[in-house]
């Protein structure tokens, strides 16, 4: 496997739990992505962004993001479930670690490889 093809093997794996973290270092790898950037830099941006705490922003457009994925085939229920899920979180209703655990049961009932293979998600 190639340097870069190893980069984009991690940033695929990594993405979700560093958007969760820290948009700032989401975008931040996103461009360093464009560039001729070593697997090292990136290994080390990752490692910087999983140590920012979360804000409910942050969680919210991770989560958001990740339903992208079921939208079109979610049921009638699930599709609620999203929204209450949503709604209790923004309350404090909610611990964040229950979203992902909502979006993990989809991944797996749906088999979204992409998803189910998001370290965000183990």
């Amino acid at each position: 496997m190639s340097s870069r093809a190893g980069i984009e093997k991690l940033w695929a794996q990594e993405k979700y739990r560093v958007m969760f973290h820290s948009q700032r270092y989401y975008n931040l790898i996103r461009e360093m992505l464009k560039k001729d950037s070593s697997l090292e830099e990136i290994e080390r941006l990752i490692d910087e962004a999983i140590h920012v705490q979360p804000t409910k922003g942050s969680v919210i457009n991770t989560y958001q993001h990740m339903w992208g994925y079921f939208k079109k085939y979610a049921t009638k229920e699930e599709k609620i479930a999203f929204q209450e899920k949503l709604e209790q979180f923004q309350n404090d209703e909610l611990d964040k670690q229950e979203l992902v655990m909502f979006i993990r049961l989809l991944a797996e009932k749906y088999q979204v490889n992409y998803l189910l293979n998001s370290t965000l998600l183990h």
